[in-house]
């Protein structure tokens, strides 16, 4: 029986996870996540699927991180009613994620149909909403890790822990006579709340993400892990400032909370007041403390006299007012969520220090901050860059190059291909050129199909689209903030105002230019298609 496989997401780049196998007349789909990050990106969310939902029989998903599950509610307000399987923990938190979701595309929606300068433009709609999220949790399935399950007709498949946040799973699938194994999302050398990954050794096909393919880190231990998180906070209080941690919903802040609470219990640290400012965090914290996980005293380390959990908006915002206070707030990326008006209160203070602990995605807020941008715009506000900007990199959930071609080398022997995903184009570049004379290794683009056989390797059968691949470069948006920041300092910079006018005279003709030739090119395409 043909097996078909084709990536519909995650795919030189680290977001929208979609994968899509057929199995001769059976469809099914590992993982549907959303595509974060730069604007023309997140466009590729409202673009048509690259398959037919009403032929989908199945959805086996990873983990509940938003670029693996957020597409979700969309599946299923467009009539998907299939079962959508994952463990137990994964249901328990995609409940309050795809809620939180839904709650940010209405509220998304709704702001930018009333902001003023956008009234001329075209209407948004939110892409889905929460009675979607309620949908999609509906169809939840839950199997056990290590056992063999059918999700749909002609096809098995087996879970096995990634290591990378609470519930996460690689899956191994039979179908067709083929094995394949997908890593999802693989945990790396230092985790205080989950296992190391695991899996089988002996498959035809490996699809292993690469999203710290050409970065190891230091080897360090949770002791010393610890030890510098100690460090950023002594220096950042120090300072006198507010200590900023953009932090991920799921296992940062709970991996953060606990080595702050072992810090101040062991008197390492000064005990002082931790605000986590996500509604989320608390919510999925609460999944963590529940879970009665190794190390946490049955949960109750969530519950430390330090911690203080913001709920309302009007908490949060008093938090404007404090100095020396250490605050986790949401999204970890800087994408959205609360820790964007604390970032427009708090970069411009030399005073201040912003820690990233997590990965920064290109086109990201996040990611021009930690790269040095000393001028930003948030929220409609341009906001000079002052504050201390750090990071620490052994609080990532991810594997490292090491950990992954370690993880790449128990599975063998592979005897079909090697597929590198869920990264950016260098990244998957130097993990392949890592496992270069190691079998057959294949680097796809967003929309390539393959024909996947027994104990041979794969045979491209489509190609990507160039038009989602340029998505997934530098946004022009970023460009345009960048420039447009700059330019009246730049324009000031010229001494007589007549040439000031002039070079604004010019580079108006320049757009006119552009838009004349766009014009034209559009035009030159309808004839040929007449």
């Amino acid at each position: 029986m043909p097996v078909d496989i084709q990536f519909h997401g995650a795919a030189q780049t680290v977001t929208g996870s979609c994968t899509e196998l057929v199995v001769g007349g059976t469809r099914l789909l590992v993982d549907c996540g959303l595509f974060q990050g730069p604007r023309s990106l997140e466009h590729l969310n409202h673009a048509p699927f690259g398959f037919d939902v009403h032929a989908i029989d199945a959805v086996l998903l990873t983990h509940a991180h938003i670029d693996h599950s957020g597409l979700l509610p969309r599946l299923a307000a467009e009539g998907y009613r299939g079962p959508i399987w994952m463990t137990g923990p994964t249901r328990d938190l995609i409940a309050y994620l795809l809620a939180d979701a839904a709650r940010i595309q209405v509220s998304d929606a709704r702001h930018h149909n009333l902001r003023r300068d956008r009234a001329d433009g075209r209407r948004h709609e939110p892409l889905y909403t929460p009675i979607d999220a309620e949908r999609a949790v509906d169809l939840a399935r839950t199997a056990e890790l290590g056992r063999w399950f059918e999700p749909c007709a002609h096809v098995r498949a087996r879970f096995w822990d990634a290591g990378h946040i609470l519930g996460a799973v690689s899956i191994e699938i039979e179908a067709g006579g083929v094995s394949l194994f997908f890593s999802g999302d693989l945990g790396g050398k230092v985790a205080s709340l989950e296992a190391a990954p695991t899996g089988p050794a002996g498959i035809d096909h490996l699809i292993c993400e690469s999203t710290y393919g050409d970065r190891t880190r230091a080897a360090i231990d949770l002791v010393e892990r610890r030890h510098a998180l100690k460090i950023e906070i002594d220096e950042a209080m120090q300072a006198g400032g507010n200590l900023v941690i953009p932090v991920f919903a799921v296992e940062r802040t709970q991996e953060l909370l606990l080595d702050m609470a072992t810090l101040f219990d062991s008197g390492e640290l000064e005990p002082r007041a931790v605000f986590i400012d996500s509604p989320l965090a608390t919510r999925i914290t609460s999944v963590f403390a529940d879970s009665a996980i190794d190390g946490t005293n049955d949960g109750k380390v969530f519950a430390h006299s330090a911690f203080h959990f913001t709920e309302t908006s009007a908490e949060s915002i008093r938090l404007n007012a404090l100095s020396g206070a250490i605050i986790l707030a949401g999204s970890g990326m800087c994408e959205g969520g609360r820790v964007r008006h604390h970032l427009i209160h708090n970069l411009a203070r030399p005073d201040s220090t912003i820690l990233f602990v997590g990965y920064q995605a290109r086109g990201t807020l996040g990611r021009l901050i930690s790269e040095g941008a000393d001028r930003v715009r948030i929220s409609g506000h341009d906001v000079a860059v002052r504050a201390q900007i750090r990071s620490i990199d052994t609080y990532s959930a991810h594997a490292d190059r090491d950990d992954l071609l370690a993880w790449i080398e128990a599975r063998r022997p592979i005897r079909g291909s090697l597929f590198l995903n869920h990264g950016e184009a260098d990244a998957v570049a130097s993990l392949a050129r890592a496992c270069s004379g190691k079998g057959d290794i294949r680097c796809p683009s967003i929309g390539e199909r393959f024909r996947l056989s027994a104990g041979a390797p794969a045979k491209r059968t489509k190609t990507g689209d160039p038009m989602l691949h340029a998505a997934i470069e530098r946004d022009w948006q970023n460009d345009y903030t960048d420039f447009s920041l700059r330019l009246k300092g730049e324009l000031e910079a010229i001494a007589n105002p007549a040439d000031r006018r002039h070079a604004i005279a010019e580079m108006r003709g320049v757009l006119r230019s552009h838009q004349r030739l766009a014009g034209q090119a559009s035009h030159q395409r309808h004839k040929r298609r007449a």
